[in-house]
């Protein structure tokens, strides 16, 4: 059975063997962390690579007079950190906790040879890094050729196909902020309420108690298409 402390209970190191995973976690540590307390520092030094067992954090940047810039919200599974890691250099982002979370922090030279030594784990480093880029890949295109609102409407269809089950409607949850999407898009919580307005009235969003229910994904990735011109 799994403990609390246990790399059992994280799916990234599922292609080793019990007794490796455990060999593994001796050489990490466990630490909690507050909701909003700084997890990562942009720019520090460190190289340790962060596990998220419990929680949620934000991954952001702030420009120079102050705005948040939201790059991602993770989930329970995802790590991060590992770009310093590889390459050596200083932090690219600031992560911080949004709720209590548990991590599993692994030094550098653990992953190093963790990864290298696990081709499985070396394939998976790579395909996540492969989605980071095509994921900034198509933000940087939609910031540089959409409008604003039509940049909500791309967010809020990123959001509904990752939380999709039947590929037709999506259950996005917990209900997002607009200012957490105002930030992703560079644009104002004003223009995201009035967007997310247009489409409540059109029953295309609808906004239960705890969650937001988009009824139509097809119809929402047209309206993004249409504009990107990427739907023919």
């Amino acid at each position: 059975m799994a403990t609390q402390n246990s790399l059992d209970n994280l799916a990234f190191f599922a292609p080793l063997d019990h007794r490796t995973r455990e060999a593994v976690g001796q050489q990490c540590r466990w630490r909690r962390f507050a909701p909003n307390e700084q997890i990562i520092d942009r720019q520090d030094e460190g190289r340790d690579v962060y596990f998220l067992v419990e929680g949620r954090v934000r991954v952001v940047n702030y420009s120079l007079s102050g705005r948040e810039i939201s790059f991602d919200d993770l989930d329970p599974g995802s790590y991060f950190g590992e770009l310093s890691a590889i390459d050596g250099l200083p932090r690219s982002a600031n992560v911080i906790a949004l709720t209590d979370s548990h991590v599993l922090i692994m030094p550098q030279g653990v992953f190093e040879r963790t990864v290298t030594e696990n081709p499985t784990l070396a394939l998976g480093v790579m395909k996540n890094l492969a989605y980071v880029v095509r994921r900034a890949t198509e933000r940087i295109m939609d910031l540089s050729t959409l409008g604003a609102n039509n940049r909500v409407h791309a967010e809020i269809l990123r959001l509904a196909k990752s939380q999709t089950e039947d590929g037709r409607s999506a259950i996005v949850k917990p209900i997002p902020v607009h200012g957490d999407i105002a930030s992703r898009v560079s644009t104002t919580r004003e223009t995201v309420a009035r967007v997310f307005g247009d489409l409540a009235r059109t029953g295309l969003v609808q906004r239960r108690s705890d969650h937001l229910l988009i009824t139509d994904l097809a119809e929402l990735q047209e309206m993004v298409e249409d504009v990107r011109g990427d739907g023919g």
